[in-house]
């Protein structure tokens, strides 16, 4: 079982232009204070970063994070979290991307992130 499928994250929408995910907020995901783990932002942001870069990739070639950079803006307890990337820079080796995450129930901005990728050749 890989991390997107563990943690329960949802593929809304993906091309090399934006991608969306969607995750239900569970007890899961929380840290023991109840809130939403700041390091899910960051597995929500890289996620969705390398899931655009990969949408365009070039043959035999995958992209992979190599940076990231998260604020974490507001907590949350409960819904969803809807994660968006778009991209600030395509390059032939390296993107970066900019990655929002919203709460579901009132679109308020929780964290976020800019996330470099960078294209290698595929592992055998």
């Amino acid at each position: 079982m890989n991390l997107i499928d563990y943690l329960g994250i949802k593929v809304v929408s993906q091309s090399a232009q934006q991608v969306e995910l969607n995750l239900p907020v569970t007890e899961n995901i929380k840290q023991p204070f109840g809130l939403v783990h700041g390091g899910i932002n960051a597995v929500l942001a890289e996620t969705a970063a390398s899931i655009a870069a990969n949408c365009a990739a070039p043959r035999g070639q995958v992209a992979v994070g190599v940076a990231i950079t998260s604020h974490h803006l507001r907590p949350t307890v409960n819904g969803s979290l809807i994660t968006i990337a778009t991209p600030q820079h395509i390059g032939t080796k390296i993107q970066v991307w900019d990655v929002k995450i919203m709460q579901q129930t009132n679109a308020k901005l929780v964290s976020t992130s800019s996330v470099t990728t960078m294209f290698i050749d595929q592992p055998k």
